[in-house]
């Protein structure tokens, strides 16, 4: 069939899609994929959910970072 695509295929195009915006034909292949497969669907969540908790955790450390030393070199640099 024309746009059926393996597992391994719709898992690059999912990973490449965090890279590139997909083209038309790979967003359709892609979708089709997703639904007619069970575990694609949930590789799809995971990465978002690590995603989420990667932006998260960005976020948190962000906050949290103590300032910056003052200079004790002495010179008024």
């Amino acid at each position: 069939m024309l746009f059926q695509i393996s597992c391994r295929q719709a898992t690059a195009l999912i990973l490449q899609s965090e890279d590139r915006p997909l083209t038309l034909a790979e967003r359709m292949k892609l979708r089709l994929h997703l639904t007619i497969c069970d575990p694609c669907p949930r590789f799809l969540r995971q990465m978002k959910v690590m995603h989420q908790a990667v932006d998260r955790w960005k976020h948190y450390r962000d906050d949290t970072d103590p300032p910056a030393p003052p200079d004790d070199r002495g010179d008024g640099r």
